[in-house]
């Protein structure tokens, strides 16, 4: 490989990481749209909208590919949508009765549950790096949650019910997905929460009344639609393409560094030295279970020759 191959590799390389970072900093800048949006409207009709408008775009943007959807595809990205729709649900519910910053790590400790889903689908035992992760993310829970008593909130619970959701969710797509086409899963998966949220809101919430604030909810809604849902996983999946797995596992989980920057920033969060401690523990346990310190030991090269 030329000089001039391996600087525009480098350089590709750079824009991908960048790309994830922005893909980090806007699900992070995400938590604080949704609290805000909590005070216009309920959860199972914030989830509806947010998801019914997103599946329906991709379905009509993507209509060459809707229109091939089996049966197959519907009954798996219906499972799918189900565990999304419950760690949506559970995380947004939650998020009224804790802060943004709690959120955001709480629902990150999702990469450390993964390992133990797949263990019980596959029996596979999780290796040393996921079981201390488990202990430091465990540790960090501790810390961040327990302030003075053995009570955890019920923000704090339902946000970890989430997070169990999550790992559910990441598990299902991994093992229903194989030959299903990935924006028809998307399609499938979003419209199932957008229903089932329509479902929940019927039953569960008063029909809600706008008084003044359709335009803060328009732009929240279309942030969490189109930017937080379609665009970054628009821009995710093309910037991995791009680069090392190590590298995009790492910049992602900046995504609950960037939503405590933001708690504390936008919306006053305050945070004691045990719930900073925690909140470390717990980033150290994602950057663990998801890299395995591979960076940390780099992987020996052969010299090419020329």
């Amino acid at each position: 490989m030329s000089e001039v191959e391996k600087s525009s590799n480098k350089k590709i390389g750079l824009y991908a990481d960048l790309s994830l970072l922005l893909v980090a900093i806007i699900w992070g800048g995400g938590f604080i749209v949704m609290k805000d949006t909590l005070d216009i409207l309920a959860p199972f009709y914030m989830n509806a909208l947010r998801f019914c408008v997103a599946s329906i775009t991709l379905a009509i943007i993507f209509w060459k590919k809707t229109r091939k959807i089996t049966k197959r595809d519907l009954k798996y990205g219906a499972i799918v949508g189900i565990f999304l729709w419950i760690a949506f649900i559970t995380q947004t519910i939650g998020l009224q009765y804790t802060t943004v910053s709690k959120s955001a790590f709480l629902t990150g400790t999702n990469v450390v549950i993964v390992p133990f889903l797949v263990w019980g689908l596959t029996k596979k035992h999780p290796d040393w790096y996921a079981l201390l992760g488990a202990i430091l993310c465990a540790i960090g829970i501790g810390l961040l949650t327990l302030q003075g008593s053995l009570h955890i909130s019920l923000g704090d619970s339902l946000t970890l019910v989430c997070a169990v959701f999550f790992a559910a969710h990441i598990t299902s797509v991994g093992y229903f997905a194989e030959g299903m086409d990935p924006i028809n899963l998307a399609t499938i998966q979003m419209g199932v929460t957008g229903v089932l949220s329509i479902i929940g809101a019927l039953i569960l919430e008063p029909v809600p009344r706008f008084t003044g604030n359709a335009v803060d909810l328009t732009i929240s809604l279309s942030y969490m639609t189109f930017v937080s849902t379609m665009g970054a996983f628009f821009i995710q999946n093309v910037a991995q393409k791009y680069t090392t797995s190590t590298h995009a596992a790492i910049i992602l989980s900046l995504e609950s560094v960037f939503g405590t920057i933001f708690g504390v920033i936008l919306m006053g969060d305050l945070l004691n030295s045990h719930m900073i401690l925690g909140c470390v523990l717990i980033f150290c346990a994602i950057i663990i279970a998801e890299t395995k310190l591979s960076f940390l030991f780099p992987k020996k090269t052969t010299k090419e020759i020329s």
